[in-house]
């Protein structure tokens, strides 16, 4: 097994972190991963990207020009980033801010309101969080014990006590991820 993200959106979204804690992650499972993020120079606001892969197998490259699945976060990602996912591939976003939704007829495409369901539970911040749910309800390629060890591994220790909040919030998303089309 061996899966090719691409998480993207601006600099704040905790698009960076998301990946790392999928790469952390993977490294409990004891799997092969790569974290590459992508980000420009005004950081917060601005656009962020980072591929990350996770794998059986050893990883030749952290270099994509596709991928198995995209998380999308808003409209710049979603016109760059869509062409990029595979054939049979898999596309979630967050339709907070898209005001052109996802298109193509060949991909598997799922939603979630990860910014409306952070808002309801009073913390923007967890938004990550609850799209990571999403993403691994759809596909489970890392278990959510191996989550909280990466929300360990990748959050400073004074954030600790928020590791709870964090894990409600994948749970969240895990429950309100939305089927938009399958292929």
């Amino acid at each position: 097994m061996t899966e090719e993200i691409i998480i993207a959106g601006f600099g704040g979204q905790g698009v960076l972190s998301m990946g790392k804690i999928l790469a952390y992650s993977g490294i409990m499972q004891d799997q092969e991963v790569s974290w590459m993020p992508s980000y420009g120079p005004e950081m917060r606001g601005g656009t962020a990207n980072v591929t990350v892969i996770v794998s059986d197998e050893r990883i030749s490259s952290p270099i994509l020009r596709a991928y198995d699945t995209a998380i999308i976060l808003n409209q710049q990602s979603m016109d760059k980033f869509e062409p990029e996912v595979k054939p049979g591939g898999t596309l979630l976003y967050d339709p907070n801010g898209i005001s052109r939704h996802p298109s193509r007829k060949d991909i598997n495409i799922f939603k979630v309101e990860g910014a409306k369901k952070a808002a309801e539970m009073g913390n923007t911040k967890i938004f990550n969080m609850i799209v990571l749910g999403a993403y691994l309800k759809i596909k489970p390629i890392v278990k959510l014990e191996n989550v909280v060890k990466g929300l360990k591994k990748s959050l400073p220790e004074r954030h600790h006590k928020l590791i709870p909040l964090n894990e409600d919030a994948i749970l969240l998303g895990m429950k309100n991820v939305e089927v938009v089309q399958e292929v």
